[in-house]
């Protein structure tokens, strides 16, 4: 049981693989391939925790401590790069795009050291700082530098307030629904990734509504409250 737990601690560890090819391509501006290899990770996020449940790594590869491992390589790929992308790009002009980075870097690093991120049904307190999904959203559709500026700072004030956003996998609730829409939006975002972010309207479409029902979705399940 040991090999077995401690190759998920290594599928885990491939994320930091990945945030380096994300970073070389982030410094030469290929904005494409840095997401590429962005979605490749954040598909790894995705399949490396029920995996470690499976095989119980905290019994069988105690020695090493998942959630942190992996708390570092979401930062990295769900906070810094995607900030670093941002400024460099400077998708919402020069000053205000390092402003946004500064405050996304900034909020997401005091977000990931909440004690109290997690709620009881495995949902999120709070923007979970998944930073990557928004900054995606803007590099595939132009909304307008104001109004890409006052959604990253309702968001970031977001982290902080007791509202609530689904784990896609963990979250048992609605959970048949919102599985699909986040293969779906992984879908869109590659296929607009791939295209240089020159794709098809349905692309973009199918990226915003994905991205908002992701978006939304746990703030419903508050306002309605589950039936008995």
């Amino acid at each position: 049981m040991f090999v077995r737990a401690f190759s998920v601690h290594l599928l885990t560890a491939t994320g930091a693989g990945l945030a380096l090819m994300a970073v070389i391509a982030a410094a030469q501006a290929d904005w494409a391939v840095m997401w590429l290899w962005l979605i490749a990770a954040f598909i790894v996020d995705g399949i490396d925790g029920p995996l470690a449940r499976k095989v119980d790594v905290k019994t069988n590869a105690p020695q090493w401590d998942g959630v942190l491992l992996d708390l570092i390589i979401d930062y990295l790929t769900y906070v810094f790069i995607p900030a670093y992308a941002l400024v460099s790009a400077e998708l919402i002009g020069p000053g205000w795009s390092l402003a946004a980075g500064l405050l996304i870097c900034v909020s997401g690093v005091i977000y990931f050291a909440d004690t109290r991120m997690k709620t009881s049904d495995n949902s999120f307190s709070g923007f979970p700082g998944c930073w990557n999904m928004i900054v995606l959203v803007l590099f595939a559709i132009d909304m307008g530098g104001w109004a890409a500026m006052f959604l990253l700072i309702a968001i970031a004030i977001s982290q902080f307030f007791a509202l609530k956003f689904i784990h896609p996998v963990r979250t048992v609730r609605w959970r048949a629904v919102s599985l699909p829409i986040m293969f779906a939006w992984a879908g869109f975002a590659t296929w607009l990734a791939w295209l240089n972010f020159d794709g098809p309207v349905i692309a973009q479409v199918g990226l915003a509504i994905t991205s908002l029902y992701l978006l939304l979705v746990g703030i419903v399940q508050q306002l309605v409250p589950a039936k008995n």
